[in-house]
């Protein structure tokens, strides 16, 4: 039984706090990553959305080349790959396919899809590919899909922690994702036989 396993890119398979160094260089800060306790970033920094658009537009290719992948990622996610079809679906804006599919190769990611959607609202791609499980980081993505039916798997960071809800199961590294994942698979064979 394959699985179709829908997986955010940014904080889900990088290391979440990627950008900070960049971004306290750029606005003067020294935000350090237990400070970041929401998504958007612009609220942290105490300034308006479109002074940090401005930032992400200059900087965000750079940021996304130079982005860590968290540990055990690309390792974990080409293991699932074997027996599952794999599909990173982010809200990067389709300006950075380059930069993402450059990344995704030099951190050795096999999948069989790149989706960039230029949106949060990700219901849509995970109904057209079918998702079994989508990894998400961000609360709200989360809560939408799950409220849809999807079953999420919600990576923990500082700016997530809010409450759980149905459907939304919180993993703390890519061991955590594995195992999810297998006792999700156990689960539909057991109810299938």
């Amino acid at each position: 039984m394959k699985l179709n396993i829908c997986i955010d890119i940014d904080g889900t398979v990088t290391d979440p706090y990627y950008w900070l160094e960049e971004a306290n260089g750029y606005f003067r800060s020294d935000l350090k990553p237990d400070e970041v306790v929401c998504y958007d970033i612009h609220t942290i920094l105490g300034i308006p959305r479109k002074e940090y658009d401005i930032f992400y537009d200059k900087y965000g290719e750079k940021i996304h080349r130079e982005a860590l992948v968290r540990e055990e990622a690309s390792t974990i996610v080409n293991h699932i790959h074997k027996n599952n079809k794999i599909h990173f679906v982010t809200a990067r804006d389709p300006r950075m396919t380059t930069v993402t599919y450059e990344w995704l190769d030099k951190h050795d990611f096999i999948y069989h899809g790149v989706h960039l959607l230029g949106s949060h609202h990700k219901i849509e791609k995970a109904r057209e590919l079918e998702c079994d499980i989508f990894i998400e980081d961000r609360y709200e993505n989360a809560v939408e899909l799950a409220k849809e039916g999807f079953k999420v798997l919600l990576v923990d960071c500082t700016y997530n922690r809010y409450e759980n809800v149905e459907n939304v199961t919180r993993v703390y590294d890519w061991e955590d994702i594995y195992k999810e994942i297998i006792e999700y698979k156990l689960d539909l064979l057991t109810r299938a036989s």
